[in-house]
């Protein structure tokens, strides 16, 4: 496969939320609002993009009866990081994300990767299957931010887009507004992909 084909697949043919249906957990909890769903987006893909290259580079050496605990390992280092510098750096958004950040470690993507990909190529492929699947991961997320927080809040990353006669569906910045887009947003993929097979 090339590079190019390599870093696309995340984006839409393998993309986590969407295709695969992985971390629909903190897709649901944190796509309330664009800032919380970017946070998010960029955390995960900064723990893809390191973890996949650790594990890439070590890969030879693992045993392989002890490979998915080293691989936690490796993945909760670097959530460690993301985790104390979200909060050293950036405590509101820390504060919003809550439990969701130190939970990427158990993030089916993220292992999911470790093990289908990174423990099987070599670095410079793994760092591209990490970047497209973490970019890929954000875009989801992005999505369904955009459309929760300017449907239940009439904004866009906190600014106000609406009049002051815009009436808000306070649902979708609710848990079952969560259900809601992703259930919609998956229907409208299916549909388009029904037609393009047609």
């Amino acid at each position: 496969m090339s590079v190019t084909s390599e870093f696309t697949k995340g984006l839409y043919k393998q993309n986590p939320v969407f295709k695969q249906a992985l971390g629909l957990c903190p897709t649901l909890a944190v796509s309330n609002s664009v800032e919380s769903a970017l946070g998010m987006g960029v955390a995960v893909t900064f723990v893809l993009l390191c973890s996949n290259s650790i594990i890439s580079l070590i890969r030879k050496i693992v045993p392989a009866k002890i490979r998915i605990p080293i691989y936690i390992v490796v993945i909760a280092t670097f959530v460690t990081i993301v985790d104390l510098s979200m909060a050293g750096f950036l405590p509101a958004l820390h504060k919003t994300l809550g439990i969701f950040v130190p939970l990427i470690v158990v993030n089916c993507i993220i292992l999911g990767r470790a093990e289908a990909y990174a423990g099987k190529n070599n670095i410079g492929l793994s760092i591209i299957d990490g970047l497209g699947m973490g970019i890929g991961f954000t875009m989801a997320l992005l999505l369904l931010g955009t459309i929760r927080e300017f449907m239940g809040n009439g904004s866009f990353m906190g600014i106000p887009v609406m009049g002051p006669a815009f009436e808000p569906v306070l649902i979708m910045i609710l848990p079952p507004g969560a259900f809601l887009t992703i259930g919609f947003v998956l229907g409208f993929f299916n549909w388009l992909e029904n037609k393009r097979a047609k």
